[in-house]
């Protein structure tokens, strides 16, 4: 019921009357646009794989990295020594099958076009969803791209810069018997990389999620609220589990963005819910 009536409010922004069958198919055409879009990206990342993949994907691997060298350098500034110095790791990646690296490489292309389209295919989703939205709402959901890509952009940088130099220290370093040598694939490398960046890019979007559960009445901030010591242990146990060290340090870093985020949605809960009592009083 909640699609059709979607559909029904699209037509009064639009010329004529358009039957279910059009919405989809204007629906497929922003879905190409938005694939060709990332296709272009796409083929511009892999023509450029090598020094993507030396420059970019290999970089968080190294001791020079650049946020490795900043908490090294802020552990010692706040008298810590060097307890958040990266060891020194010689991260070698090996491919046990022939088309190992072939996969790999459309694998990082298409993550790669889609991490830099991210902001067109929103905008492409956007253009379908806003004829339905009624000026007022719209007046609201001003500035919806940037603060989307922003939030996006921001979980990625999160995840490369300070994630994945976790993940990669703390697994080379971790070793049952000396008589292990870890030496995993390209491929999984690649995979884990992909969880911790375009993985936290998405996980970040929770503000906004929030704020459409709100809208729709199956979030409010006094929910939120009650529940805010049990979501604080959800959140400890989820970076538990994204942080691939132990140490208390870095499941803070994890943590601590986390429930900033949590904070920042039960405020635009609570601003949702505080426009929809006044509506509420109005109408009464």
């Amino acid at each position: 019921m909640a699609l059709f009536d979607f559909f029904n409010r699209r037509k009064t922004e639009t010329q004529g009357e358009m039957t279910f069958i059009d919405h989809l198919e204007e629906l497929r055409w922003h879905l190409v646009r938005s694939v060709i879009a990332v296709v272009i990206c796409a083929i511009g990342v892999m023509i450029f794989s090598k020094e993507v993949v030396e420059d970019v994907l290999m970089a968080p691997t190294r001791a020079d990295f650049v946020s490795a060298q900043w908490l090294c350098s802020m552990g010692k500034s706040i008298g810590i020594g060097d307890a958040l110095c990266f060891p020194g790791i010689d991260a070698k990646f090996l491919e046990n099958t022939m088309t190992g690296q072939f996969l790999a490489y459309f694998t990082l292309g298409f993550m790669g076009g889609f991490v830099i389209a991210f902001p067109y295919i929103f905008w492409e989703f956007w253009r379908f969803v806003r004829p339905a939205l009624s000026e007022k709402e719209l007046k609201k959901t001003r500035g919806v791209i940037f603060w989307v890509s922003m939030l996006f952009f921001s979980g990625v940088a999160f995840g490369y810069f300070i994630l994945t130099p976790f993940m990669v220290n703390f697994y080379f370093n971790f070793k049952l018997s000396s008589q292990i040598v870890i030496m995993p694939s390209f491929s999984d490398y690649l995979e884990n990389l992909i969880y911790t960046t375009v993985g936290i890019g998405v996980l970040f979007q929770m503000p906004l999620l929030v704020m459409v559960l709100a809208r729709i009445g199956i979030v409010t901030a006094k929910f939120l609220r009650k529940y805010r010591r049990h979501a604080f242990v959800i959140i400890v146990i989820a970076a538990a589990i994204i942080t691939p060290s132990t140490d208390p340090f870095s499941l803070t870093i994890v943590t601590i963005p986390l429930y900033l985020l949590f904070e920042a949605s039960i405020m635009v809960a609570a601003r949702i819910n505080k426009q929809q009592e006044k509506v509420a009083k109005e109408w009464s």
